[in-house]
């Protein structure tokens, strides 16, 4: 790849990356995306991508790839150049730029850069007992619910992810058991409530110890604390035991960071000249990780990101309305 030159490079291809890919686009600049994911999208495409998002502004209720598909038309708009399955490493300040360098060897070099990396690149937690099932009947995201159709589906875990699939995998799978190693869920109450309605199994106190089957996942034996080990038929076993989040080289640009987040001010500023943040890599006094909060996070940088890049710009847009 030749080396790039930019107004704005943002750094994660996720909803704020691409909201922020437009927004910058709508002011009038150009715009490099770089992302270590292969797709666009960020971890609704790579985890939840059928799942359905509650929190958008104008939308009771969006699956999730319907989110990244409307997010990238309205990207495409600014004609971004994507530079995906790359991870930026280095980050030099010039006179008037900032130079950043991607593991291929690519050097980016733009006026502004903004970070929308979220949790940074992740890695799902193990099941100890699960090594060698990948594949075979065990995943750790569901990207589609159409393999589990009349498959009996074993969840572990206690989390948003856990009760999300299990609600979603109820209507279509044969039965789903969800195991969790205590009786307290971390999940959002009004999940939980809707999972205890339906049909799903809810075993507490427990874990799942042993995977068998001749090639392929056919039960799984279940520990429930003071009880004998069950065995129970399952064709599937989904591991949502949550992830491993690293922001990766980011961590040694310099920049202000507090529990791997990145510390920004009321204008979406990070201590670093020139250098932005928004999305959930974010941190700040009443901070909420949401979509939402992204999206108005993605325009306060961006706005504030072109004064820096054209000093006689103003911070305030003008309305984005028609008229």
């Amino acid at each position: 790849m030749d080396d790039v030159t930019t107004d704005l490079l943002i750094i994660g291809a996720g909803p704020t990356g691409l909201y922020s890919a437009y927004y910058a686009g709508f002011r009038q600049m150009s715009v490099v995306v770089v992302d270590s994911l292969p797709e666009l999208g960020g971890q609704i495409t790579a985890m939840y991508p059928e799942k359905a998002i509650l929190d958008v502004a104008g939308f009771p209720s969006i699956k999730g790839r319907d989110l990244v598909e409307g997010l990238v038309a309205q990207a495409a708009t600014a004609d971004p150049t994507y530079l995906l399955d790359r991870t930026a490493t280095t980050l030099e300040h010039g006179e008037d730029d900032v130079v950043v360098t991607l593991d291929d060897g690519t050097r980016v070099t733009a006026a502004a850069v903004l970070i929308t990396s979220g949790i940074g690149k992740f890695s799902p937690r193990p099941l100890p007992a699960g090594e060698g099932w990948v594949g075979r009947g065990m995943e750790f995201f569901v990207p589609s619910f159409a393999p589990y159709a009349g498959k009996d589906v074993v969840i572990v875990g206690g989390g948003d992810s856990a009760f999300d699939w299990a609600q979603h995998l109820e209507p279509i799978a044969a039965s789903v058991t969800l195991v969790h190693r205590r009786d307290a869920f971390r999940a959002h109450e009004r999940t939980v409530a809707a999972v205890k309605e339906s049909t799903v199994e809810i075993v507490t106190n427990a874990q799942v110890t042993e995977l068998r089957g001749d090639g392929h996942l056919e039960e799984v034996e279940v520990s429930v604390d003071g009880h004998e080990p069950q065995l129970r038929k399952a064709q599937a076993l989904v591991a949502a035991l949550g992830f491993v989040a690293d922001l990766g080289a980011i961590q040694q640009w310099g920049l202000v960071t507090s529990k791997r987040h990145v510390v920004v001010d009321s204008a979406m500023r990070t201590n670093l000249a020139r250098v932005f943040a928004a999305g959930d890599i974010t941190d700040y006094p009443g901070k909420v990780r949401l979509i939402a909060v992204g999206f108005g996070e993605a325009a306060t940088a961006v706005n504030n990101a072109a004064v820096v890049i054209d000093p006689t710009a103003h911070v305030f847009p003008g309305h984005s309305s028609e008229g």
